[in-house]
């Protein structure tokens, strides 16, 4: 084991040569409190910055071991660390100091959502922390006191300041942990009472911007209305730290959010639809939780669909076009709503969410006078409002829909939440005495019963093969642009991606899943369970060939809908459920 002063006497010996020489300070240092590990070293200060890896014992560190005695916990204690080392970096160093990335520290952290990462890692009683270092240069020349002013002054400050135990507010971890548990602890709850979603009463909804998930900051022309539960809808759940709560619980079935626009529709369904995550403290959010498998879908015109059965949905398409094994390399809006269904139904999705002004209108409904107009034997589209209570009653898939234009839904409809200036009003009696008085005109088109579910056989020679795991390259472009060695994948209709390390995760998982499962006879369901699996055995650490910090767990249901949109994705039919 190297030492402080080893790494001191390598920085002055390689100062002011060229930038390729930074590669002699690879190794582990120990360095007072922390061992210090050198994992790889860029190659030019304008390449991705050096990673590196700190190691702490707990027990130097000071930290209760009550503090990450279950998962749940050990995941909330590393989310509020790397916050803290994010913020420690932010207020401690210098920023960029030469050319490139030189003099920055930088530490993979997240959003509102409280995900699984390896920014830092705890296990046996040690911490790790993983983290970039631009080494700083002046062209391409090293500059070695700066780089000791770096690693050898304002790192050990960093460690200081945001992981020994002393240096934090216990009151603020503690909340943290407690705050993330207590969801966790709501979601497990769902299923035991017979719901899909709850959101408490005081919930805070509505966000800063369309572009800013933070939780908007009330004022007095603009306050900000706190959720209340209407009355017939409220249900208790029970939290392990902050006692019972109260709120809405939206049971199984068909379940619609209407209103008129800007009185929170489309807020309500935002929350739900996040609510399959844990979110941080003051979040607004974190009395919202929704069971794990629910599925935002949307219409995405352009996207790839591979011998997908559509026949649920569409079928007697001009030219005698299949749809029993349907594939398409530009899919219209109703076609991919359709397509996106069926593969959420294929992967287990439990609850639908869909937005109607997401949506494409001739998927969602066809009305009296366009059926008088066009008959049904020249539409091949079923609409979803024909067949969203039979996958219900088939499948046991609920649905949340948000809808402002038309009251055809409300004869399928179980439960009905108008939205009134941000205020839930349950008006499922005021919708059936509507229905009584005022009978759609408009004859059902779905048959009798859904549809078969078609369990497809991811073909080995949809992925790139030909080179070893650790070459395979995967690259990201901000949230929905993922590049799996030379292929594109648009994610940008996955509404419930949140985190641009989960979309870099998704890109090793494909690569996993075909080294590891898709060379066999598994379906896509069943290589994405055994994908959760190992995760849930062995961590995030699975994913990537190299030591890396900027993983975060993606669902099964991302992954299989980024495999879905591979333009070179090739299946076989196994199985129909």
């Amino acid at each position: 084991m190297l030492t402080e002063s080893d790494l001191r006497k390598t920085l002055m010996r390689i100062n002011g040569r060229g930038y390729r020489a930074y590669r002699d300070i690879r190794g582990n240092y120990e360095l007072g409190a922390f061992r210090l590990s050198v994992d790889h070293v860029q190659g030019d200060p304008f390449a991705s910055p050096s990673r590196m890896s700190v190691y702490l014992e707990s027990r130097k560190a000071g930290f209760p071991t009550s503090l990450a005695r279950n998962k749940i916990r050990s995941i909330a204690l590393a989310d509020f660390l790397t916050r803290s080392f994010h913020l420690a970096i932010y207020e401690t160093t210098q920023g960029r100091r030469g050319t490139g990335h030189s003099g920055l520290f930088e530490i993979d952290c997240g959003g509102q959502e409280v995900l699984e990462a390896n920014s830092i890692i705890i296990q046996d009683q040690i911490l790790e922390v993983r983290f970039t270092v631009g080494l700083p240069a002046a062209g391409r020349t090293i500059l070695g006191h700066q780089a000791e002013e770096m690693l050898l002054s304002e790192l050990p400050r960093i460690v200081h300041q945001s992981l020994c135990y002393q240096s934090l507010d216990p009151k603020t971890l503690e909340s943290h942990i407690q705050v993330v548990e207590d969801q966790e602890a709501l979601r497990n709850q769902l299923s035991e009472h017979g719901l899909l979603a709850f959101v408490a009463n005081g919930a805070s909804l509505p966000r800063l911007t369309g572009a800013d998930d933070q939780p908007m900051i009330p004022t007095s022309s603009k306050p900000v209305i706190a959720f209340k539960s209407p009355h017939n809808l409220e249900v208790e759940l029970c939290r392990p730290n902050r006692g019972s709560v109260r709120g809405m619980g939206l049971r199984p079935g068909v379940n619609l959010i209407v209103g008129g626009g800007f009185h929170g529709k489309s807020t309500l369904l935002k929350a739900l639809e996040r609510g399959v995550y844990n979110h941080v403290p003051g979040d607004g959010r974190d009395g919202v939780v929704t069971i794990e498998s629910a599925l935002k879908i949307r219409a995405e015109d352009g996207r790839y669909v591979e011998k997908l059965d559509l026949s649920p949905f569409i079928h007697n398409l001009p030219l005698r076009k299949k749809t029993k094994t349907f594939t398409t390399e530009n899919a219209s809006g109703s076609t991919s709503q359709a397509a996106s269904i069926l593969e959420a139904l294929e992967m287990g999705c439990q609850l639908l969410i869909i937005d109607e002004d997401t949506s494409a209108t001739n998927f969602l409904v066809r009305d009296a006078r366009m059926q008088s107009l066009v008959a049904k034997s020249k539409e091949p589209i079923t609409p979803f409002i024909d067949k969203v209570s039979q996958v219900f009653q088939d499948y046991g898939t609920s649905t949340i829909l948000a809808m402002g234009g038309s009251g055809e839904y409300f004869d399928v409809a179980d439960c009905v939440i108008m939205m009134d200036e941000y205020r839930p009003i349950d008006v499922s009696s005021k919708v059936r005495s509507i229905v009584e008085y005022c009978p759609s005109l408009r004859k059902q088109e779905g048959g009798n019963c859904f549809g078969t579910i078609e369990q497809r056989r991811p073909l080995a020679n949809s992925f790139d093969t030909s080179w070893p795991r650790n070459q395979v390259k995967v690259k990201i472009n901000g949230l929905g642009k993922l590049r799996y060695d030379n292929i594109n994948i648009d994610l940008s209709a996955l509404e419930q991606l949140v985190d641009t390390s989960q979309t870099r995760s998704i890109g090793y998982a494909i690569s996993y899943l075909a080294t590891h499962y898709f060379q066999t006879n598994l379906t896509l369901k069943e290589g994405l369970f055994q994908l959760m699996k190992d995760l849930d055995k062995k961590g995030l650490e699975i994913l990537s060939p190299f030591k890396v910090g900027n993983l975060a767990r993606p669902r099964k249901y991302e992954v299989g809908m980024a495999i879905n949109r591979m333009r070179t994705f090739l299946v076989e039919a196994k199985t129909t459920t």
